[in-house]
């Protein structure tokens, strides 16, 4: 692991943490991981009482066409604070400089990278959580869909927060009009990032572009789905949860109150609610239980 060890880390956003969490206490790093075409820039925020067993990989909002690394700071501070795990959250190639699958090949060899060296994180490599947001939800799930089919490494669970999940933009929230700037402005930004990232309309249809079409939903890990009333993403990430759900697979779909789309960061601050963390938390602690026990010899 290569630290980057910058000259000022702000430790916070005065007023933006939720009640009784103390972002303060968690450590940042910036540091390089191995992505599949070079290294990419990345952030590594460890709470003072971290859980050893756990670590989370957190992929950014963007659309896949902008860097939005920085943007996860208040939200991975929090979170990590929140679960005491460790986050390292990642940046991946945009779709200005190499289209798919250049973002998913990162987002699975963060993972592999992420595995290899964790005991540089102080993770003992047990359960390995994937999460993102928006166009960072659609590599989360993507990377646990490449994990399984590529033989490893082992992703224990995974948290979606209002992901990009169908290119084809079919779903009713997401084709529903609306006078709402932000709903406006979401759209289109889809419409945007998709039409960079997805040049060619074949590969609309790929697993590894949209999870939504995959048509094989076995032995991928237990998710978390979070949603927003209004939000055009809304519809996709529920049908997604769905079809996990009748797959076999645990997945807990949460739908949260409407967000202020026109704020910046609106989705990250939305699950910043100490109550939303709280429930990650639960997630997060349940499914490492559960694999401890069944990895438990029975005598």
């Amino acid at each position: 692991m290569s630290a980057r060890v910058p000259t000022d880390i702000p430790t916070g956003v005065p007023g933006c943490m939720p009640s009784g969490i103390d972002a303060d206490s968690v450590a940042l790093t910036l540091l390089d991981v191995a992505g599949a075409r070079g290294s990419l820039p990345a952030r590594l925020f460890r709470p003072p009482q971290q859980d050893a067993d756990c670590l989370v990989v957190f992929f950014p909002s963007g659309g896949f066409t902008e860097d939005q690394l920085e943007c996860v700071d208040a939200f991975a501070r929090a979170l990590a604070a929140e679960s005491q795990i460790a986050v390292l959250a990642s940046a991946y190639t945009l779709a200005t400089e190499a289209p798919f699958p250049a973002a998913a090949e990162d987002a699975h060899a963060v993972l592999a990278w992420a595995t290899k060296h964790r005991a540089q994180f102080g993770w003992n490599g047990s359960h390995l959580i994937v999460a993102g947001v928006e166009a960072g939800g659609n590599l989360a799930a993507v990377a646990a869909l490449m994990a399984r089919d590529r033989g490893g490494p082992p992703v224990a669970a995974q948290l979606l927060i209002m992901p990009m999940l169908d290119p084809n933009l079919s779903t009713c929230s997401m084709r529903e009009m609306s006078s709402d700037s932000g709903v406006v402005e979401t759209v289109s930004s889809c419409v945007q990032g998709y039409r960079g990232y997805l040049p060619r309309a074949i590969d609309r249809a790929h697993p590894y572009a949209s999870p939504l079409n995959s048509s094989r939903m076995s032995r991928l890990p237990p998710a978390l789905i979070l949603t927003a009333d209004e939000d055009p993403l809304r519809d996709e990430a529920e049908a997604y949860g769905a079809k996990l759900a009748k797959a076999g697979i645990r997945a807990s779909v949460k739908r949260l109150p409407p967000l202020a789309l026109s704020e910046p960061n609106a989705r990250c601050d939305s699950v910043r609610q100490q109550n939303v963390l709280h429930e990650i938390r639960q997630f997060f602690s349940e499914l490492c239980a559960e694999a401890s026990s069944a990895s438990t010899p029975t005598s």
